[in-house]
């Protein structure tokens, strides 16, 4: 009936959930401003901000699962998150 949850678990969702909240945070603000250079602006921020939480999460899990992955597999994840990275990039 009782289930621990890692830390590890909870600190990727609560990032997610922080996230979450910035993105509706933003949602208000450009219907609050009601202007498309300003919503522009905001849109543009969150820009910055999903691939920084992607990189964040994935980070705080590689962390967790350090004793669980060989070095090869660690290194395909990296290149991994630098292709999606790079693919939202262009």
């Amino acid at each position: 009936m009782f289930t621990l949850l890692e830390k590890t678990v909870i600190g990727m969702a609560l990032l997610r959930v922080l996230s979450g909240f910035i993105e509706i945070f933003a949602a208000y603000l450009m219907i609050r401003f009601n202007e498309i250079d300003k919503a522009l602006i905001i849109n543009s921020s969150l820009a910055i901000i999903g691939p920084l939480v992607l990189l964040i999460t994935t980070t705080i899990g590689l962390f967790g699962m350090a004793d669980k992955l060989s070095f090869e597999k660690f290194i395909w994840i990296i290149l991994g998150v630098l292709f999606i990275l790079y693919g939202v990039k262009s």
